[in-house]
């Protein structure tokens, strides 16, 4: 299996990798489908009321056809962290020799944080900081407090390595970046900030792992204070060209805002947090197609709309966790959901026949891209558990998703075939060759968000599933 892959495909052309997959990790396909020596399988237990599908030849789904239970999403889930305790350890060595660092009396200015596995995972990122939130979700709604001391050990580490960093960075502001804790002395982007912030705020409000307030602050400060704004203070970049809204950035700051609101109470951070989703709707947001731009430039009003996968992704996270937050009578609350709904709807009209989103999200030859997918899954089913959005029209959506995602989880615990870091860009040629890696540390946090509120919507009492088609069916339905 190559992580590196960067050819792309139709889903047609997946199938056969996709049942070899599924094989290695034991699913099920659906009621009176044959394995692959010919044998029939059992039909899984019902999961709720029977639907007879009117035709006598059992489908060949390429995915599993039902309901997953508790345990097997589980189990997917303690896979990706068992990997990750292994893949990305939380240690700080010399890196030249590769050897372990014990003294931190004074700075050394070779030292840097172990990047793990493939040198590929680095403990402080937004990446991680996705991780992190997802790990403190996972022990929240599994009760396995593996999951939450996994965040709570890390951030532990950094409490107590931040001194020594402090000291490496005051004695040379320019140390070897991301090797060090410079992006958290010292934040120079919305990519320095906003996912760690919200995770250390979610781990505060939960009450786990040590104080990083101080931390939480200097974030803050960057986001609210130091980040380049457009006139109307929407948060922008001034790269690749000047006035530049890139979409990743409603999570690099929509999140850490309104967890801020939650922690400290004060208003002006949601009203912040609301600001930035409608005026990077107005700008980005395709109504007609359901569907947000990935990039936005004050240097052209014909802009070439490219919808990245990932990039909606952050966008339905942004909303989706800035609503749970978010007080109910808050004067744009019904703004933001009507966004999130339209927004949902849309993607749901994109997804692939085997469960994932294709990496432009309306170009169906370009590659299926797990990261996004995974945050889709997320999205739609917190927003149907928190009743935002209909079950009816969204369940089976999030659950094809679950059951696709749960397929690129090998055996390892590696999430694969996620989009690589992207930037932003006016050609399609881009994002149709952006390569795939397991060692593309933007999948694991996702993965983990998804599972856990899919085990919440599994455990929906709203709600009842039916076998042998996908349906989410009211107990009480409306008039």
């Amino acid at each position: 299996m190559n992580p590196t892959t960067t050819a792309f495909s139709s889903s047609s052309t997946r199938v056969p990798a996709l049942r070899a997959g599924l094989a290695a990790i034991g699913l099920l396909l659906g009621p009176s489908v044959r394995a692959q020596d010919g044998s029939a399988r059992p039909p899984p237990p019902a999961s709720g009321p029977a639907i007879f599908s009117g035709s006598m030849t059992p489908p060949d789904y390429p995915i599993p056809y039902r309901a997953p239970t508790v345990e097997e999403i589980t189990a997917v889930m303690s896979r990706v962290r068992a990997y990750l305790e292994v893949a990305s350890p939380a240690r700080v060595i010399n890196r030249k020799t590769r050897e372990e660092i014990t003294d931190f009396s004074k700075p050394n200015p070779d030292a840097g944080l172990d990047r793990g596995e493939n040198n590929a995972f680095l403990l402080i990122s937004y990446e991680n900081g996705v991780t992190y939130a997802g790990m403190l979700l996972a022990g929240e709604v599994t009760g396995d407090a593996r999951f939450t001391d996994f965040t709570a050990r890390r951030f532990q580490f950094i409490a107590d390595r931040l001194p020594y960093f402090r000291m490496q960075y005051n004695a040379n502001p320019n140390p070897m970046e991301r090797w060090t804790l410079r992006s958290m002395i010292a934040p120079h982007t919305l990519d320095d900030a906003g996912a760690m912030c919200a995770a250390m705020i979610k781990a505060r409000r939960a009450g786990v792992g040590p104080d990083l307030l101080p931390v939480i602050n200097t974030y803050m400060e960057h986001i609210s204070h130091k980040q380049f704004r457009l006139a109307d203070g929407t948060l922008a970049r001034t790269n690749p060209q000047p006035e530049t809204l890139w979409l990743d950035d409603m999570y690099m700051s929509i999140p850490a805002l309104a967890q801020m609101g939650k922690l400290t109470g004060e208003a002006a951070y949601y009203d912040d947090a609301v600001r930035q989703v409608l005026q990077f709707s107005a700008r980005m947001f395709n109504r007609q197609k359901g569907l947000y731009m990935h990039g936005w430039s004050s240097n052209t009003p014909d802009h070439p709309e490219f919808y990245w996968a990932r990039a909606n992704g952050w966008a339905a996270m942004a909303m989706v966790e800035l609503l749970e937050v978010l007080p109910e009578d808050h004067p744009h609350r019904t703004e933001v959901i009507d966004l999130l709904r339209a927004h949902l709807k849309g993607l749901a009209a994109c997804q692939a026949d085997i469960g994932l989103w294709h990496q432009l999200l309306d170009r169906p030859d370009s590659y299926l891209e797990t990261s996004a997918s995974a945050m889709y899954v997320f999205s739609m089913a917190r927003a149907i558990n928190r009743g935002w959005i209909s079950p009816v029209a969204f369940g089976p959506a999030a659950q094809l998703g679950w059951n696709a995602v749960a397929t690129k989880v090998n055996a390892r615990g590696q999430v694969e075939d996620t989009c690589v870091g992207t930037g932003m860009a006016f050609d399609p040629t881009y994002y149709y060759h952006r390569p795939r890696s397991a060692y593309a540390q933007h999948g694991y946090g996702p993965v983990l968000m998804a599972g856990a509120e899919m085990i919440r919507l599994l455990k929906n009492d709203n709600f009842t599933i039916a076998t042998g088609i996908i349906q989410y069916i009211p107990k009480s339905p409306k008039p």
